[in-house]
């Protein structure tokens, strides 16, 4: 994993987009704004992601697949849902499995931090952070997908700031 701050050019989304110079985001300040990241281990990958579960009592997993071959017809308008400006009501935990992407979020000062994630990444955003996602130009990533219930991914476009998860994450943010 590795983060910087978004240059906010309108060019591909999908190209790297850091500042001239770099400007980097360190995984402390990843953590001021709510996010949580693990690199794991390839020898013993599973048992890690299940004491992950067990720790933070994530039910329910499955894999997506986004690339052209896996979502087919609909990755155009995936790749561009994926990538409006959204939030959701639950974490969105992710455990790369194969492939390279980027992870936006908004931080503290609601400036893009993009995040570069490859297989080996776990990342959990937390309910009520501002994010979005892409491919980068390999087109490819496997991902792990965890949740506490039953799974569910429903994004709430911006502005949503009257929705009591954004509340709550904003008062979690403000506290820290």
């Amino acid at each position: 994993m590795r983060a910087y701050l978004y240059d906010n050019l309108d060019t591909d989304c999908r190209e790297p987009h850091e500042q001239n110079p770099s400007v980097p985001v360190s995984v402390e300040e990843l953590e001021a704004s709510g996010v949580l990241y693990w690199r794991l281990k390839d020898e013993n990958f599973e048992d890690q992601i299940d004491k992950i579960c067990a720790d933070r009592n994530y039910k329910n997993r499955d894999q997506i697949t986004v690339s052209k071959q896996g979502l087919g017809e609909l990755f155009d308008a995936k790749i561009k849902t994926f990538f409006a400006e959204h939030l959701h009501e639950d974490e969105e935990i992710r455990a790369i499995l194969e492939g390279t992407g980027y992870f936006d979020i908004r931080d503290k000062q609601d400036r893009w931090v993009r995040i570069k994630v490859e297989a080996g990444d776990l990342i959990v955003l937390p309910a009520g952070i501002y994010h979005r996602f892409t491919l980068d130009s390999n087109n490819y990533l496997k991902a792990m997908r965890l949740f506490k219930e039953d799974p569910v991914w429903t994004p709430l476009n911006r502005p949503c700031d009257e929705y009591p998860y954004r509340k709550a994450y904003l008062n979690v943010i403000e506290a820290n």
